[in-house]
């Protein structure tokens, strides 16, 4: 290819994913779009300073028109895509994509990002694994002799594709001499190596968008899409994409980003997670007012947090879309007791979800499809969604969607202590290339590590006290994680996790993202 190098090591069946269409169609759009690309991440960067600055987020007065018009739909449910009352996100680990397509869930979000460590060997091995089950070849068997292969096709759920967000590069593949974005490549490989399988399966290729934070945003995505339709003639509005709303700027720009994706839109899911980790990054600055308690202690039922919800739903039901709930991360344990506990929480969830107006929701675990369905199902019955519950009746502010200091909950020793263990632990399992990790029974992925040391930097900039009356310093959560690194496994070497951890919580310049350093030490 010309002005195209691929400088990553050689993977095994590298050349299925990395062929010269493929290539082409990545130099594509990265001479195409990257330029806005970066306008859009540095544009970010000068909002975030507007917030810190005590400028607030409100809803665009230059796109008022998009919101008052009522008459504009998204696109038909595409095949596939119209029952979703249940979906399982992980990584493409070859084992976990056969267990979540055979899950009994509606929809497998292939998760190319957050769940996912970018590796280059799992960059290409992520594709090839997608590859291989569309083609229905693939299988695994693990070290004690158990094979896994694919139910039936009826069985299967249907394959949504998460690409990396905006913000992560992609290192080993270079255009005309420049770091290219993962996000298209991540688009790119798949497209060109599976979206007409899909089209031949009846189904087409279909994808989840993370991280965006503006309606521009989506536009570039919708530029994307159109162009790689065109470069394969496949028909515009083929692609379908739901978009997380995972950032507090993405929750003022609903609508616009649906209106942007119109043609390609499926609907809007509620990024619990990266939701709080956005909150907290924003407004990290701003006092006492956005200092949100433990992680674990706030509840979707906090009153920003419903606001968020609602809002969603109104949003996606209004225009045709699906409207898919937020994320379980609770992993099904040895222990009777702790599963009891933690199977009322998650119905409790689930059954809010659905009875809020929901169409369905994510769980981490095939052990949870079953609990999941079932909530949705005592509110659907046979009808495969309910986007004739348009909450006519909802109106949310900006001031709701703000309202932080209304969250109930304290700051406590314990939940101090879990981030930094949390951190920790996941920092260590993402730098030997595993993006998705059960510690204490829950599901951490980047977004999780995120919120966790996200907020121990901000309540040290905030001189947060503890329940206890213990101030949050950096010294003393450089003391608590050395006793924390000491409760775990001395056979696992946590050094440079620990390192990295320091370095992004108690440092006095903020870190956008952790994983762009983590990246960087990556081979």
């Amino acid at each position: 290819m010309s002005g195209v190098e691929v400088i990553g090591t050689s993977v095994p069946r590298s050349q299925e994913i990395l062929t010269p269409q493929a290539l082409d169609l990545i130099a594509l759009l990265h001479r195409t779009l990257n330029p806005r690309r970066l306008e859009l991440i540095a544009a970010r960067k000068v909002r975030m300073q507007q917030i810190a600055d005590g400028t607030d987020f409100d809803f665009l007065p230059q796109t008022k028109a998009i919101r008052d018009d009522k008459s504009w739909k998204v696109a038909p449910a595409a095949p596939g895509l119209n029952d979703r009352r249940v979906e399982i996100t992980g990584p493409t680990e070859r084992k976990m994509t056969i267990n979540a397509l055979n899950s009994g869930a509606k929809v497998w979000l292939a998760d190319l990002e957050d769940s996912n460590t970018p590796l280059w060997e799992n960059v290409i091995n992520g594709q090839l694994n997608l590859l291989d089950a569309i083609t229905r070849t693939i299988d695994f068997t693990n070290e004690a002799g158990k094979t896994y292969s694919l139910k039936p096709d009826s069985e299967l759920a249907t394959i949504v594709v998460r690409p990396r967000g905006f913000h992560l590069p992609e290192k080993h593949i270079l255009v005309d001499g420049q770091i290219t974005s993962g996000s298209f490549v991540d688009f790119a490989l798949y497209m060109v190596a599976s979206a007409r399988l899909q089209i031949a399966r009846g189904l087409g290729p279909y994808f989840y968008l993370a991280k965006m934070e503006s309606h521009l945003e989506a536009r570039l995505w919708n530029d994307a899409f159109n162009l790689a339709q065109d470069f394969l003639s496949i028909p515009r509005g083929t692609i379908r994409a739901t978009a997380l709303i995972e950032t507090l700027p993405a929750a003022f720009e609903m609508e616009e980003i649906l209106y942007e994706l119109k043609e390609h839109a499926a609907g809007l899911n509620a990024g619990r997670w990266d939701y709080l980790f956005s909150v907290i990054k924003n407004y990290r600055k701003r006092g006492a007012d956005y200092v949100l308690p433990d992680r674990n202690s706030v509840a979707m039922t906090a009153p920003f947090m419903r606001a968020y919800t609602e809002l969603l739903i109104k949003t996606c039901h209004s225009r045709g879309a699906h409207a898919i709930g937020g994320m379980a991360a609770f992993i099904p344990s040895s222990d009777p007791a702790v599963n009891a506990t933690a199977f009322e929480k998650v119905a409790a969830d689930k059954t809010r979800e659905a009875n809020d107006g929901f169409d369905g929701s994510w769980v981490a675990h095939p052990g949870m499809v079953e609990l999941c369905r079932e909530q949705f199902t005592k509110v659907l019955g046979d009808r495969p969604n309910q986007k004739e519950k348009t909450k006519s009746d909802v109106s949310v502010s900006a001031a709701q969607l703000l309202n932080i200091k209304a969250t109930p909950g304290a700051v406590t020793e314990t939940g101090l202590r879990n981030n930094i263990s949390v951190a920790i632990q996941y920092l260590e399992r993402w730098l030997a290339g595993s993006g998705a990790v059960a510690i204490f029974n829950l599901m951490e992925d980047a977004a999780t590590a995120e919120i966790s040391r996200s907020q121990i930097w901000q309540w040290i900039y905030n001189q947060v006290r503890l329940e206890n009356g213990e101030l949050v310093s950096a010294g003393y959560v450089e003391q608590l994680a050395d006793e924390e690194v000491s409760k775990l496994s001395q056979s696992t070497d946590y050094t440079q996790a620990q390192k990295m951890f320091i370095e992004t919580s108690v440092n006095d310049d903020y870190l956008e993202f952790l994983t762009l350093p983590a990246y960087e030490a990556m081979a």
